[in-house]
């Protein structure tokens, strides 16, 4: 088999079994920074109606800022590959996800606070899969928001956790670390 066929191969074997994978989008997604807000507060009787708001419209903001920072101009596979054979710097889910939630942190939210879930660490036929998540200070994961611009091109993408069956999501910190050079493994990536 020449290199080409196997890359071409390949290539096709990992779009098929891509559980990271996403579309490329221009629209926002869900109801936009409204919906977001209203969701947001609906996390508790604590959550901040002004910080609501606010945390809407920045984390729209950071995906627009993201995805501008990581020259996104393909599908998110396609700039995975690009970043994986050295051709773009970022833009892999973990980036996202790592930046979103340190950029949200600095913004210093008093009643919300942001954290990051992995999905498919424990499958070996599917690619990992990293996102941001806010939820009321002090609450459960579980009940939060997945805010996940990675899937649709660097467009927010966001949903209630338990409503994204696309993914069976894990917190970041529950899910141990996957060694460099180990291969395939029943963990996550390091970041």
């Amino acid at each position: 088999m020449t290199t080409r066929r196997a890359m071409i191969l390949g290539a096709g074997a990992m779009g098929l079994l891509a559980g990271c994978s996403g579309t490329r989008s221009t629209l926002g997604t869900q109801s936009g920074t409204a919906g977001l807000e209203a969701a947001m507060l609906a996390l508790g009787p604590n959550v901040d109606p002004a910080e609501a708001a606010r945390a809407a419209r920045l984390a729209y903001s950071v995906s627009s800022d993201l995805a501008r920072e990581y020259e996104i101009t393909d599908l998110p596979l396609v700039h995975n590959a690009k970043v994986n054979i050295g051709i773009k710097k970022r833009g892999l889910c973990y980036h996202w996800a790592r930046d979103v939630q340190t950029r949200m942190v600095h913004a210093r939210f008093a009643t919300l606070q942001f954290d990051r879930l992995v999905a498919n660490a424990d499958n070996p036929f599917l690619l990992e899969h990293s996102t941001a998540v806010v939820l009321a200070r002090g609450g459960n994961w579980r009940d939060g928001i997945v805010l996940d611009p990675w899937r649709t091109g660097g467009t927010l993408h966001w949903d209630h956790v338990l409503s994204d069956t696309k993914y069976n999501w894990k917190l970041r910190a529950d899910v141990p670390i996957r060694k460099r050079g180990a291969g395939v493994s029943l963990a996550r990536a390091d970041g």
